[in-house]
């Protein structure tokens, strides 16, 4: 058999290898696209923060990802009422413990978070990988938590002012909030 390479055959299977290939990669191209807007506005600035830290939006997509299935995982569950009612009951109390004792009350406020946190059935043993697994549902407080806990571990060391500990109490509310909150499904059939 004579192999012409001008042969009409082989140039038409060129170019449709050629074709077939450029849709691939347009396909490829195009679904990165989807998934880094999708995680980019799921996660708001804790999208930024994990390209920070991991170096490269891959890297940083790769473990938002890995956190999103992390969470999938978990057995996590809304508060019954009366848990609600609770929770809410033990934050006012802090929260008017606050003027008398600020450093008190951030240490309670860091405390009553982590146990609402595990009450919903977040683990609970390590501070970053907590702050990870808020990150999932809790995207636009996580910063806010960050902060918090830090400040909590300064007051430890009497390294935090009352304006910090005062900040600190609010980025606590601001996660005690969301986490306590009754659900859009329970909140639209009590409208209804």
């Amino acid at each position: 058999m004579n192999l012409n390479l001008l042969d009409p055959r082989l140039i038409a299977l060129a170019v449709v290898a050629i074709l077939v290939i450029a849709g691939l990669v347009w396909l490829y191209v195009r679904k990165r696209r989807n998934t880094t807007a999708d995680l980019r506005q799921k996660f708001g600035p804790e999208y930024e923060r994990a390209v920070r830290e991991h170096g490269s939006e891959r890297k940083a997509e790769a473990r938002l990802a890995d956190r999103e299935k992390r969470v999938e995982g978990l057995n996590l569950r809304d508060l019954d009422p009366m848990e609600r009612e609770r929770f809410s009951t033990r934050w006012e109390s802090l929260q008017s413990r606050f003027v008398d004792s600020p450093k008190g009350a951030v240490s309670e406020a860091d405390d009553l978070v982590s146990s609402l946190m595990k009450t919903r059935g977040y683990p609970v043993s390590d501070f970053e990988q907590r702050a990870a697994d808020i990150s999932v549902d809790h995207p636009r407080v996580v910063e806010n938590y960050r902060s918090a806990h830090e400040i909590a571990l300064r007051a430890g060391k009497n390294a935090a002012t009352t304006e910090d500990l005062r900040t600190a109490m609010i980025h606590y509310r601001s996660l005690f909030e969301e986490l306590v909150q009754v659900p859009a499904t329970v909140e639209r059939k009590e409208v209804a």
